[in-house]
């Protein structure tokens, strides 16, 4: 998109608008024929006819991606079609990541939507998009100028409180053409300019120009060398950056920055607090496994909550490229001996294990090389688990890992994640050694498996001789099931030499890591299943001895997971600051739920470029570490971290404001939380700026300490302030370790959207 011209996007935002009919898939079968357009504001998309009337329509901040050709489940149940691949694209868009699939009459047709869409979405932080949206938005009677009526409506709209006196004066200073009172488009651009210039930023260029209204090579050199903490920059690059980021062509030339080059180089993302190395994978990944935190995800097919949503193959793709490697499929008998798989015992739709696989293979490694871990729940008969094992050898082919780990060898260390590179690995029920190497199939019991439990437990039945299956371990909200052989009434994990972890099951609590003993017993009745020799082959051996006490130290040396308790039937997700902070690998989350804990482990994987693999600290991996101690890392420096929240930028109106853009202005104020270790969480505010949404200034410092910044995030959150409580605006999350010293800005996303829209928050380290 940034490479056409923009004549050429102009070309299809008016094509777009004028409409376009299309083919809209519905169900497993069914087709419309609609007629979709871009409105006139380029803010979102909408179809006609529809039984919504208004509500048909698809809001361009609630786009995840378009893809192009037929790539979601909808078109495979159109595979007998003859659709042709070059007219089909796909919209993923919303809270719940839905798809609307589209099919047009000419691949042109698709190439122009698709080409139009992406330009839309990445130009929502474009100083002259927005204020070329903002105009469109403003221009009510459509005659293609702004009166000075229409421009107070939309100061308004946008948090802008100005007198009308000083509105008037930059009104006409900004109408220079023959057409008095109004603006036309380049003039609006002058005004909106005015209006945003920085006086922050304006400040900074002159405390480093000696005054002028300017910058030059030398002083932007400077700047980047002090103010930013920039080592090794060269003229030539100051130079470069001029040249790409200055609008005016006489600055330009003379090779000097003015306040506009400056600012829209301040808010590009060169001037994001994010560390862009760390776009890429940055860490050493020759470690075992359990050296790493794995990004997870829990009933992966899912769309919404666990009891009524739909089930969809798609889902599979969409973790996968969001940089997730453990997803889970829980497997069931099918009619015709086909495998299904859906949230047992409930309404969810089902679909088949085939297609799932086949999407695993084809998206596995399109955003990171990294290995997958496919966590298999199986319920299947012994002929359908053979049909499974039989799609996993046919679809994966060389992908699929077959080494075992032998965990009696205790010398031996766990693969990395270099060495398992494009290589995906199957977890779920195994057969015991002790059955007969040529046996075609076994019994198994639920202490072989690592599984999730979809039946509530049975009472035990005491007759005679107890036969328990799992003790539970407790310890303040945290639930480990283990498998023991032989236990007494009373005993510690230390007595237990045999022991063998199966599953971590989290409860919404706040969980703190105190003494690591059993403090309750539970038991239930032993089940068993048959289980197939060649669906056992194909997973990686899970049992491992636990060896010390201490849920810290066992996570040393073997993998465990954690996933959501089966009460949370909305698909909510916990709090995975705890688990972490114990060193906890797989902590498997909903990613259909966009809700602060997915924000934080988005957050804490984009430290290494998304790949899904984090390293954890140094005192995690080895020797003996107690995360709720008050001082963890006794004689170890702390870190302190400076933020100086100085000013934000276009702050909007929150999404449940109830008159919307014509609500009052708002009041807003900025909250930093540090998550982390219990030692470390802490959260400070700045004060509240009143009546100004547009271009606030709090110029304020906020000091933390942090004891282990390598797990810590930096959560930023931006709150209308009003006399009965606070309305939510927008947050970022950013690990501590991926922040860059400097003044530098960070962009919220809008609750709901998973795009940046609007806000920018600038602050000091």
């Amino acid at each position: 998109v940034a490479d056409l011209n923009r004549h050429t996007l102009e070309r299809c935002m008016c094509t777009m608008q004028g409409g376009t009919e299309m083919i809209k898939l519905r169900g497993k079968s069914k087709t419309l024929l609609r007629y979709f357009y871009l409105d006139e504001h380029r803010s979102c998309i909408r179809w006609r006819p529809s039984r919504k009337r208004e509500r048909a329509k698809i809001s361009i901040d609630s786009i995840h991606e378009v893809c192009e050709g037929k790539k979601t489940e909808a078109f495979q149940h159109f595979v007998n079609s003859n659709l042709d691949p070059n007219c089909c694209f796909s919209i993923y868009h919303g809270y719940r990541v839905e798809s609307l699939d589209l099919v047009t009459s000419t691949a042109e047709e698709a190439r122009t939507w698709i080409t139009g869409l992406k330009y839309l979405m990445a130009g929502i932080s474009d100083e002259d998009s927005l204020a070329k949206r903002q105009r469109t938005q403003a221009d009510k009677n459509g005659d293609g100028n702004l009166s000075i009526s229409e421009v107070l409506q939309l100061l308004h709209k946008l948090n802008v409180n100005l007198s009308r006196q000083k509105v008037q004066e930059m009104f006409t200073e900004a109408d220079t053409d023959e057409n008095e009172g109004s603006l036309a488009f380049d003039e609006f651009c002058s005004f909106y300019k005015m209006m945003s210039t920085r006086r922050d930023l304006y400040l900074i260029m002159l405390s480093y120009s000696s005054e002028k209204d300017y910058m030059d090579v030398k002083d932007l050199l400077r700047f980047l060398e002090v103010e930013q903490k920039m080592t090794g920059v060269t003229k030539e690059q100051c130079q470069e950056i001029i040249k790409l980021f200055e609008p005016n062509p006489q600055n330009a030339a003379h090779m000097v920055f003015g306040i506009d080059g400056f600012t829209s180089y301040m808010r590009s993302p060169a001037g994001d607090v994010f560390n862009p190395a760390h776009y890429e994978v940055n860490q050493d990944m020759t470690q075992p496994l359990c050296n790493y935190f794995i990004a997870s995800s829990h009933n992966t097919y899912l769309t919404g909550d666990q009891l009524l949503s739909q089930s969809r193959v798609d889902m599979y793709a969409y973790v996968l490229k969001a940089g997730c490697r453990c997803v889970e499929v829980d497997c069931w008998d099918g009619p015709d001996g086909e495998p299904i798989v859906h949230h047992g015992y409930t309404l969810t739709s089902k679909i088949l294990f085939r297609d799932i696989v086949e999407s695993i293979n084809k998206y596995a490694f399109v955003k990171s090389q990294y290995p997958v871990i496919l966590s298999i729940e199986n319920h299947c008969t012994v002929p359908q688990q053979k049909k499974m094992a039989q799609y996993l050898i046919e679809v994966l082919q060389d992908k699929l890992d077959l080494s075992t780990v032998n965990a009696n060898e205790t010398t031996r260390r766990l693969p990395c994640p270099e060495v398992l590179k494009g290589k995906i690995l199957v977890k779920g029920k195994k057969l015991p050694a002790n059955i007969d190497a040529d046996a075609d199939e076994g019994d198994v019991s639920d202490e072989d498996s690592g599984e999730e439990d979809e039946e509530d437990e049975e009472e035990p039945k005491l007759n005679g001789e107890v036969k328990a299956e799992k003790p539970q371990l407790h310890v303040q909200g945290l639930h480990v099931s283990l498998d023991v052989k032989h236990f007494g009434k009373s005993f510690t994990p230390d007595a237990l030499p045999n022991a063998t972890l199966l599953t971590y099951l989290g409860f919404s609590q706040d969980i703190l890591i105190t003494d690591l003993k059993i403090d309750m017993l539970s038991f239930r009745k032993r089940k068993t299943m048959r289980l197939s020799r060649a669906l056992s082959d194909l997973v990686n051996t899970q049992g491992c001895d636990l060896g010390p006490a201490q849920l810290v130290r066992f996570n040393q040396r073997q993998l465990l997971r954690v996933y959501p308790s089966n009460y949370r039937v909305d698909s909510s997700n916990f709090n995975p600051q705890p688990f972490w902070n114990a060193g906890c690998h797989l902590v498997a989350l909903n990613y259909q739920t966009e809700d602060r804990m997915l924000q934080l482990n988005r957050a804490k994987f984009a430290t290494n470029g998304n790949c899904g693999y984090l390293l954890k600290p140094k005192c995690m991996c080895k020797g003996a570490f107690n995360p709720t101690l008050d001082d963890p890392l006794s004689g170890h420096k702390k870190k302190q971290l400076v933020l100086k929240i100085i000013s934000g930028q276009q702050l909007p109106k929150p999404k449940d404001s109830i008159l919307g853009d014509r609500g009052e202005i708002i009041d807003p104020l900025v909250e930093v939380e540090i998550v982390g270790l219990p030692a470390d969480c802490d959260k400070k505010q700045t004060r509240v700026v009143y009546d100004n949404g547009f271009n606030p200034m709090w110029e304020e410092t906020l000091v933390f300490m942090v004891h282990l910044p390598q797990i810590a995030l930096v959560r930023f959150m931006v709150w209308d302030h009003n006399p009965i409580g606070r309305d939510f605006i927008g947050q970022r999350t950013i690990a501590f370790m991926s922040m860059l010293p400097g003044n530098l800005h960070f962009t919220c996303s809008i609750p709901l959207t998973n795009q940046a829209q609007l806000i920018q928050l600038f602050k000091l380290v």
